[in-house]
């Protein structure tokens, strides 16, 4: 398992090219779920106009302010349980939100959550599917992420620096200037990755 001081690391755009590959696992009421986080973007509080903590904290955001470590889960478009990792230490509201994950165990539990006829890499792609399948809920917010609900682990996989890809956020077009930010990381040609190829 990844320990705390993984998290409290000060530099959330380092951080959230280092989550590539990690192992991400859930183990909710209704099942066990893990997969690879293959897409992430970075948000990099006060400083970035995209960052929900961009104007200082909210009921909301609340826990972006306090200690990394734990997860950011929110309501999108009414629809969407996002999750997200709070990085840093108390009072930098930095997080990431996790784009792509590759399943890897409790796909039977991932279909039945999300509704898929058919196992395959789209179960995790994009970040509506990834809150899905994975059981997130704006509930949750808050939950360590040192278990025992929320984990994630290094199991020695990294991406080659020929197959790592470096672009903008996705959505983020609000953010002025701060969109074109080159935050977002994924695994090159991955068929849990979301959006088009840049």
């Amino acid at each position: 398992m990844l320990p705390l001081s993984f998290y409290l690391r000060p530099d959330v755009v380092a951080l959230a090219r280092a989550l590539l590959g990690k192992v991400l696992v859930t183990e909710f009421g209704d099942g066990r779920t893990a997969g690879r986080i293959v897409e992430t973007e970075a948000y990099n509080g006060r400083l970035d106009k995209a960052s929900h903590a961009y104007k200082g904290p909210t009921k909301r955001t609340d826990v972006m302010f306090g200690e990394g470590g734990v997860a950011y889960v929110y309501l999108c478009y009414g629809i969407h349980h996002l999750f997200n990792i709070v990085t840093n230490a108390g009072g930098e509201p930095h997080a990431i939100l996790i784009r792509g994950v590759e399943p890897l165990e409790g796909i039977p539990v991932m279909m039945e959550r999300t509704g898929a006829a058919a196992a395959g890499p789209a179960l995790g792609r994009g970040p509506g599917k990834v809150g899905r399948a994975f059981g997130f809920h704006a509930t949750q917010c808050g939950l360590s992420l040192l278990g025992p609900e929320i984990c994630l682990y290094d199991d020695g996989f990294r991406v080659p620096d020929d197959e790592l890809g470096i672009s903008p956020r996705i959505g983020v077009d609000y953010a002025g200037a701060d969109a074109a930010l080159p935050y977002r990381f994924y695994l090159k040609g991955h068929p849990s990755v979301s959006g088009k190829p840049r």
